[in-house]
């Protein structure tokens, strides 16, 4: 029997296979709350867009604006030397600003992905203590802890390294914990084996094989903070944020363009080095991985 033929014997007893295969043919519970959250989904989705006043006729009118003076700034231009050391010093300034933040977060969250690890954790109290106090402090942006700094210590770049600091401990902490986490068992036991206490188990057991995990997530985190440093330095946590918001607010277009390409002249460099001592710490990406 052709393959047509035997469709359309189908659709002739259709009811007859139903009544005979109900299990078959009912709709699996699973598929009803599948379709139910995706239907709540497109539902919220729409709701957003109505309750946000989603335009298109304003992003068009938008774009339209930011053609309007776009062409002011060109070419880039600091005004003078003067000025372009400044800004040079500036970007500087956000540079160390990532730099010291980043560390500080990772010298201290490096302890608390330990305890905050399954495999590591001196009890489960303390493992739920320290899960909970990370994911508190990653729930709060660097710039809202800019703010908070900033009203502490003062306006300047050590509110801004506090910043980068705070914020990237929780994040850090869930890096490193997941990581210890998922280390291999083997070398472990063979310590256990041999004798090894607790902390001779995680220092020769663990620690070598997150170790270079740890150092490429560090780096990771250097390059996306500098970016982050030129948003908090905005609100007055020093650096070259601070001129590029001067600069937009008199109107001075082609200091804007001038600063925007230091910006992104830096992390291009900084993601070119980065990357190279990640690979040099990591090892090559294997072939299959692409």
């Amino acid at each position: 029997m052709s393959r047509t033929s035997l469709r359309a014997v189908a659709l002739a007893d259709m009811n007859g296979l139903r009544t005979r295969h109900t299990a078959e043919f009912a709709v699996p519970r699973e598929r009803v709350i599948a379709i139910a959250i995706v239907a709540a989904m497109i539902g919220l989705f729409a709701f957003a867009l109505y309750r946000f006043e989603f335009s298109l006729t304003r992003i068009i009118n938008g774009i339209g604006n930011l053609g309007s003076f776009v062409p002011l700034m060109f070419p880039p231009s600091p005004g003078s030397w003067p000025r372009a050391w400044l800004f040079l010093h500036a970007l500087a300034e956000t540079v160390a600003i990532a730099f010291l933040g980043t560390l500080l977060a990772a010298i201290l969250a490096f302890p608390l992905g330990f305890l905050a690890a399954r495999n590591t954790t001196i009890n489960r109290v303390v493992q739920f203590m320290s899960r909970r106090m990370l994911d508190s402090v990653r729930g709060v942006d660097a710039l809202i802890w800019a703010l908070i700094w900033i009203n502490v210590v003062g306006l300047g770049p050590f509110a801004g390294v506090l910043a980068i600091m705070s914020s990237d401990i929780g994040a850090f902490g869930k890096l490193f914990s997941e990581a210890i986490e998922a280390a291999d068992n083997k070398p472990v036991e063979g310590v256990t084996s041999s004798g090894g206490s607790h902390l001779q188990q995680v220092r020769f057991g663990v620690l070598p094989q997150v170790l270079p995990v740890i150092a490429g997530q560090i780096l990771y985190y250097f390059e996306s903070n500098t970016r982050s440093s030129t948003i908090i330095g905005i609100v007055g946590a020093g650096g070259i944020g601070l001129h590029l918001s001067e600069m937009i607010r008199t109107l001075e277009w082609p200091s804007v363009s001038f600063i925007i390409c230091l910006i992104l002249v830096t992390v291009a460099v900084i993601d070119a080095v980065s990357g190279r001592i990640r690979r040099a710490i990591v090892g090559p990406v294997p072939q299959d991985a692409h």
